[in-house]
């Protein structure tokens, strides 16, 4: 593969690529919608993710292209004018970096040329966007020698989905992709960035995700609105409880505090926030413990918090978690991501995934009129120079 986005480089640009690197997508394992509540998350880099070929250049001009977007050719854009075009679609991120990093105070001085190739479905909920945003900031990082770590690329990437993409998005994603780890979960305390990995110890199970394919563009998703619920519901406890986020609040804490809360719906938000931090605190415990079932019962109840509480999912996820539930072999299915489409993710048999696949895309395709994608995946490393 690598080979022929050489050739395809060579021939768009003129001349040899000069580097290569590869940034990971993600899946989030459980925690959802926790880590802008100040929560945990519990997230692992995947194997695949977003190659990227490069050569720099002596001028102040950056041109792009993706082989997941050939059909919108090359995109060039000038070093001094760093601005949001809608015109630029995906460009938009790693551009996004590239001002962050700028205005942070890291010398960029001259462009470059870059080919992406992406084997994450776009829109899939996989995190395509903050593993072209790592992708970016290793670039800069190995091109312009910047004395910068991993954590504060993570920082800057997120900085560029939330200021310049316009998505209020928390920083799990760029952190699972940027620090991931080959058979590790990251604990990830989204309110300190204190984090530990977790060896995901699956001997006769598999890691499979189903697409919906039910495409979900965050910034123009209910995102924002959730949020926005979250923080209103954050204010209102604020007035009697000495807190700086919801994921501060025990279960119980919250419990006794939520009328608090007068809007129904925001308590509503509130409580899939602070019932899902410790969900997912549990769940790593028993992780680490080998209580395999038990992790898999917590991504279940992790689902119907999401579809209830947080309403997050619509047709299509539930119908692909229900569907999983009921076929042999499974030990927790849940979505993962931001929700409205994308995937899902289960913890499968290893011998029960071919019948697995099979049940689950024909009754899925049955009661809703999609084809639904599965891929097995391995959990890999984070970002890094090939």
């Amino acid at each position: 593969m690598l080979e022929k986005l050489y050739n395809k480089f060579k021939n768009l640009f003129g001349y040899e690529a000069e580097s290569k690197f590869f940034a990971p997508g993600r899946v989030n394992l459980i925690g959802e919608h926790t880590d802008y509540n100040g929560g945990h998350v519990f997230p692992c880099a995947i194997h695949r993710g977003t190659y990227a070929l490069v050569k720099k250049r002596d001028d102040k001009k950056f041109r792009m292209y993706s082989e997941n977007f050939e059909n919108l050719g090359i995109i060039e854009f000038l070093l001094d004018n760093l601005v949001n075009e809608k015109k630029h679609k995906w460009v938009n991120y790693p551009k996004g970096v590239v001002r962050m990093f700028i205005e942070a105070g890291y010398k960029i001085d001259s462009g470059f040329d870059v080919l992406f190739y992406g084997n994450i479905p776009n829109g899939s909920g996989l995190s395509s966007s903050a593993s072209i945003e790592i992708v970016t900031s290793i670039i800069l990082k190995d091109l312009y020698n910047l004395d910068i770590d991993m954590v504060e690329m993570v920082k800057l990437s997120q900085k560029a989905e939330n200021q310049f993409i316009g998505v209020n998005s928390g920083i799990m994603d760029q952190f699972a992709v940027g620090m991931g780890k080959k058979d590790n979960a990251i604990l990830l305390d989204c309110n300190t960035l204190k984090y530990s990995y977790a060896p995901v110890i699956l001997k006769d199970e598999v890691l499979v995700i189903g697409n919906t394919n039910k495409k979900r563009g965050l910034a123009d998703s209910k995102y924002n609105e959730r949020r926005a619920e979250c923080e209103e519901a954050l204010k209102d406890l604020q007035k009697e409880l000495d807190i700086q986020s919801l994921g501060e609040l025990s279960v119980e804490e919250f419990n006794k505090s939520e009328k608090l809360i007068k809007n129904e719906i925001n308590r509503k938000r509130a409580k899939h926030a602070i019932y899902e931090n410790q969900r997912t605190i549990k769940a790593q415990k028993e992780l680490m413990e080998g209580n395999l079932e038990e992790f898999g019962r917590l991504m279940n109840e992790s689902h119907v918090s999401l579809r209830d509480d947080y309403e997050v999912t619509g047709i299509e996820l539930d119908t692909m978690v229900e569907i999983t539930w009921n076929q042999e072999g499974v030990i927790g299915s849940r979505m993962t991501g931001a929700g409205f489409g994308g995937c899902t993710i289960s913890i499968v048999k290893k011998d029960a995934v071919d019948k697995f696949i099979e049940n689950v895309g024909k009754e899925y395709k049955e009661k809703v009129g999609l084809d639904a994608d599965f891929y097995v995946v391995n959990i890999s490393d984070g970002a890094k120079k090939l």
